[in-house]
């Protein structure tokens, strides 16, 4: 029988408190050496913070391993420099830079050759828009110029927080596509409420519920299970059957808003 393969992220028992205020009461999860993993849960379950907390950005305890090594007691540059990519929710792009500029400005120190055929071989637009000022670009086309910056430096793990939000439909379908053809080069931690997404692109998921774990397995089982999925993430079907009442296209489906938002501000 062979072992289980070794996580390339191992995340226990992390905890945040953010002005005397407790966000993350012990989130523990698991990022797969390969492949997309998704963190699910409703608006408000502390998917953003967990984020933030992996990276360092906001006060943690708790014990967060790279590749076996603990990193929970780094800075932000210091896990940047191991490895970890970054594509926030607010995607980031400088706006008065080009394209080109904010490609250049995400170039490691020491990390190798940037990855530019990759990137352009993925993102081809970027390579027609090199020029253009980040700014001007469409809501999918900045959001392909933050995921594209994480894949110049030859990163171990890229995490990408809701990169389909607010997205057209179509530009929704080029940007799975991308982040699944960047998986087969790169792990990846996905924040994502369009469910039809992580149905298509997702191996593995763990659900957040007021900031704690509360499920995590084969993305696959959980969104196949109508019971599990409206317990856990406030629908029914998941992205099967017909659409809902006022919604165009079931595949635009997400998880539903709480009745109460907590101290957590996901977006």
């Amino acid at each position: 029988m062979n072992p289980a393969p070794v996580p390339l992220l191992t995340v226990r028992d992390l905890l945040v408190v953010i002005g005397g205020k407790h966000i993350l009461h012990g989130v523990d999860l698991e990022v797969a050496a390969s492949g997309i993993t998704a963190l699910l849960g409703r608006n408000g379950a502390g998917k953003t913070t967990t984020v933030r907390g992996i990276l360092g950005l906001v006060p943690r305890t708790g014990s967060v391993l790279l590749a076996g090594e603990e990193t929970v007691r780094l800075a932000t540059h210091a896990l940047v420099r191991r490895g970890i990519g970054y594509a926030p929710e607010d995607r980031g792009v400088f706006a008065a830079l080009s394209v080109a500029e904010n490609l250049r400005l995400a170039e490691r120190p020491g990390a190798g050759e940037p990855a530019y055929d990759l990137v352009h071989e993925l993102f081809p637009e970027l390579r027609r828009r090199a020029r253009q000022a980040a700014g001007t670009l469409s809501g999918g086309q900045q959001q392909m110029l933050a995921i594209a910056r994480t894949l110049l430096n030859g990163n171990r793990l890229i995490i990408a927080d809701e990169p389909t939000k607010g997205l057209a439909p179509k530009v929704v379908t080029e940007v799975a596509q991308a982040l699944e053809r960047a998986a087969e080069a790169v792990p990846v931690l996905l924040v994502e409420q369009n469910l039809a997404v992580v149905r298509r692109i997702a191996r593995h998921c763990a659900v957040l519920a007021d900031g704690r774990t509360a499920h995590r397995g084969p993305a696959a089982d959980l969104l196949a299970d109508a019971v599990a999925a409206r317990r856990l993430l406030g629908v029914g079907s998941a992205g099967h059957g017909s659409p809902a009442k006022g919604s165009a296209d079931p595949s635009v489906r997400t998880a539903a808003r709480p009745a109460a938002r907590t101290t957590e501000a996901d977006a």
